[in-house]
């Protein structure tokens, strides 16, 4: 089970992390299911914390596809994107597995239904000279879009899981900013608590073409 909505904003990188990184006092742009974005400067990174365990203390927020140097702001719209389709991916059934690479981490998405490796998020972004690698923010996001759904749709009396699955959906479309997929995860929720049987998708096109206002 994914962390709930807010964790990211609640267990910030530890100190010693966020330290040698050079990323003390990063903001966090956004976050869906345990999985974020992180930025100070021109640096920016994914953020992710592992699925809770009720044996253990919280589990700790790891970095991944660091990129010291951002070099135009409109890649910053590929990062959400990817973030948010990451955390989609988390809530409908997909595992994704940290796992450390020094002060860093890979992330491992594996499709539960067969147990394979389905996509590998590197610890460190290629930079800007190997933009059309796998290891970009762009092509991991068109990799992540590409798979199959992992297992039946996300389940309506969850509401919690619901609504995070419909901001995840709209911060996935690199058209919609932060606010106005609030917005419209808002809206798209009312929809789905009036109408049961729309799954986060059609709620959301729905959202979008003027119901629930």
């Amino acid at each position: 089970m994914a962390p709930p909505l807010g964790h990211l904003a609640r267990h910030p990188l530890p100190p010693a992390v966020a330290g040698a990184l050079n990323v003390t006092g990063y903001q966090l742009l956004a976050e869906v299911a345990g999985v974020g974005i992180g930025r100070l400067g021109r640096q920016i990174f994914l953020l992710f914390a592992p699925d809770p365990d009720p044996t253990a203390p919280d589990p700790m927020t790891h970095v991944a596809l660091h990129q010291p140097r951002l070099h135009e702001e409109r890649e910053v719209a590929s990062w959400t994107a990817l973030a948010a389709q990451l955390g989609y991916l988390r809530l409908s059934g997909y595992r994704v597995i940290a796992e450390r690479d020094g002060m860093r981490s890979q992330l491992v998405v594996v499709d539960p239904a067969t147990g394979a490796v389905a996509v590998q998020i590197p610890a460190r972004h290629p930079g800007r000279l190997a933009l059309s690698s796998a290891g970009s923010a762009a092509h991991l996001l068109g990799m992540l879009r590409a798979l199959p759904q992992a297992g039946p749709p996300v389940d309506p009396e969850r509401p919690e899981v619901v609504r995070d699955a419909i901001l995840a959906l709209a911060l996935s479309d690199e058209r919609t900013t932060g606010v106005e997929a609030a917005e419209l995860a808002d809206r798209a929720f009312e929809l789905v608590r009036a109408d049961p049987s729309l799954d986060p998708r059609a709620a959301l096109v729905a959202a979008r073409s003027g119901g629930g206002t």
